[in-house]
């Protein structure tokens, strides 16, 4: 899908016309594909350029990475990536096709994606506390729903346990559309979700939200307090987007391709669609997004250790 058609472009004086590509990992219609979508019109613009999203989808981003990587280095291709594919993998799988350190370099975040907790709207707790509280006098651990073993949903559902030291039930899915359903059908308890995946649900009354697993609470949630506001402050798994090239690309480029990338994620038209989505526009220099990767690697290898997580 061509998003915009220019002319010329600080990388295309060092490359040719080529349209700049954006490999997404991740299926059409999704969350970060969405994202993509809505940022690539406006960069276009900035770049003066063609920009293409091109979907990879499949074996836990590696695709969409392994794209990236055999294309020429020359800011062309730009990889989206979720916090997953880039801070996760690398502790979950020991195979990785893929060195985050040696293969690839950030350019710059282009959005958070902050986590919540929904609950079947049936169930007695209005808030985490009540929550912790009914899941102590069950007398089997509830079972709270994920995207599947190793995603954000299953390491905040981590966080949560040990930090409440109640037990729970983790039941997999395969991608967070059934989840969800389930959550609302009452065959599991909860989930936790990026709040744009819940955000419709919530407004209409059939998922429940208990708290924000983030360090502020979410524009489009303001009544639903963090976790730390209710005295769990390890309860922080924010699930961001950033852009990534392959290390060979030279510095120039990558700080070309920054520049208009900041200037595409502070459009108004942009941040607008970004926010009524659910999703908090966020861009970065490239060393911003380098210590927030290597914090989230520690982080999230942290608990996959502690908790023998491995991949189905």
């Amino acid at each position: 899908m061509v998003v915009s058609t220019l002319a010329v472009t600080p990388v295309a004086s060092q490359a040719n016309q080529r349209p700049v590509r954006i490999v997404v990992s991740f299926s059409a219609g999704g969350p970060v594909d969405m994202v993509a979508r809505i940022f690539a019109e406006q960069l276009g613009k900035e770049l003066n350029r063609t920009v293409i999203v091109d979907n990879k989808p499949g074996a836990n981003g590696f695709l969409g990475a392994q794209e990236v990587l055999r294309s020429k280095p020359d800011g062309n291709t730009i990889w989206l990536s979720s916090v997953g594919t880039a801070a996760i993998n690398p502790s979950l799988f020991q195979d990785l096709p893929y060195d985050m350190d040696q293969d690839f370099r950030p350019v710059s975040m282009i959005a958070n994606n902050e986590e919540v907790l929904v609950i079947n709207a049936d169930l007695p707790a209005h808030n985490v506390a009540e929550f912790i509280g009914y899941s102590r006098n069950e007398k089997e651990p509830p079972a709270i729903a994920s995207s599947g073993v190793g995603g954000i949903p299953h390491l905040a559902m981590l966080q949560l346990k040990q930090a409440s030291k109640v037990d729970f039930l983790h039941v997999p899915y395969r991608g967070m559309a059934q989840a969800i359903s389930d959550v609302i059908g009452g065959q599991v308890a909860g989930v936790f979700a990026d709040v744009a995946a819940v955000l419709p649900q919530i407004k209409a009354g059939r998922l429940k939200p208990l708290g924000i697993a983030a360090a502020k609470r979410h524009p489009a949630l303001l009544d639903v307090p963090t976790f730390e506001e209710q005295g769990l402050a390890s309860v922080d798994s924010n699930n961001w987007y950033g852009l990534f090239v392959s290390a060979k690309t030279p510095d120039e480029t990558v700080e070309s391709l920054n520049l208009a990338v900041r200037k595409a994620m502070g459009n108004e038209t942009v941040m607008k669609r970004l926010a009524q989505a659910g999703t908090e526009p966020h861009a970065s220099t490239p060393q911003e997004m380098q210590q927030t990767l290597d914090a989230d690697t520690a982080k999230w290898g942290e608990l996959i250790k502690m908790n023998d997580v491995r991949p189905e």
